[in-house]
């Protein structure tokens, strides 16, 4: 493995997918994001929490424009990081995964991972918009979903071993086996604690984008490294004459 062009194409294609991400997230999801802030702002007026003055909404003003500014640095931080570990584990199983070039690999692989860590735990604890939720609680659903991811993950990899070792037809073996697994889990796992007390449209809407929002980031991941891996060809050593 040529270890410094590894890490050009982990680290670059990190960085772009996670751009993608942090762009996406701005444009679709952001005015999501204002609609139920401005509810929870509302609901701080309504019960006395705090006061609808002018001093309020120019440090609310302020504290937002500092979110949005970092959205699309903070996607390139958290494409860098989740990145990283796709690189490794698509090093690790590029031999196994199906497809004739490395980008369909790369692309079945960010599907895989997409899959498992991000939707089966999404249809367990969906995301909820700002509005949504106990304070109290935030701990412990962040544990929770955290734990589901997990559970997931682990779950889909040492299903994944068990294929490489049986038989093409006798691969489904896994297959099945990791879908009863999860769904075990799906049923085991406490539910979110938080009742939704937002607009079920507001709610929906910002789910819908979340997912697409998250989901460019796989596409994108898998597309871009898959790219850079086949052009570069990192696992080929080069040869040396003496």
């Amino acid at each position: 493995m040529k270890t410094a062009i590894f890490l050009f194409i982990v680290l670059v294609s990190g960085a772009l997918a996670g751009f993608i991400h942090g762009t996406v997230n701005f444009t679709i999801v952001e005015p999501y994001l204002d609609q139920a802030i401005g509810i929870e702002n509302q609901n701080l007026f309504e019960s006395g929490e705090d006061q609808d003055t002018p001093q309020f909404w120019v440090e609310y003003e302020g504290y937002r424009v500092w979110q949005k500014s970092g959205q699309i640095l903070a996607g390139v931080i958290l494409g860098i990081s989740i990145g990283s570990l796709f690189g490794i584990v698509f090093a690790l199983s590029r031999n196994t995964l199906p497809g004739n070039n490395d980008l369909k690999k790369a692309i079945t692989l960010s599907g895989i991972m997409w899959f498992t860590l991000y939707i089966i735990p999404f249809l367990k604890y969906p995301a909820n918009p700002p509005t949504v939720g106990d304070g109290e609680t935030v701990v412990l659903r962040a544990i929770l979903y955290l734990s589901f991811i997990a559970i997931s993950g682990l779950g889909a990899f040492s299903f994944y071993k068990l294929s490489t070792k049986l038989q093409n037809n006798k691969k489904i073996i896994s297959l099945a086996g990791y879908t009863i697994f999860i769904g075990i889990v799906f049923l085991i796992m406490p539910e979110n604690p938080d009742e939704i007390t937002a607009p079920i449209e507001l709610v929906t809407e910002f789910r819908i984008m979340s997912v697409l929002g998250v989901s460019s980031f796989w596409a994108s991941i898998g597309i871009i490294l898959g790219l850079f891996w086949n052009k570069l060809k990192p696992h080929q050593e080069t040869n040396s004459s003496y």
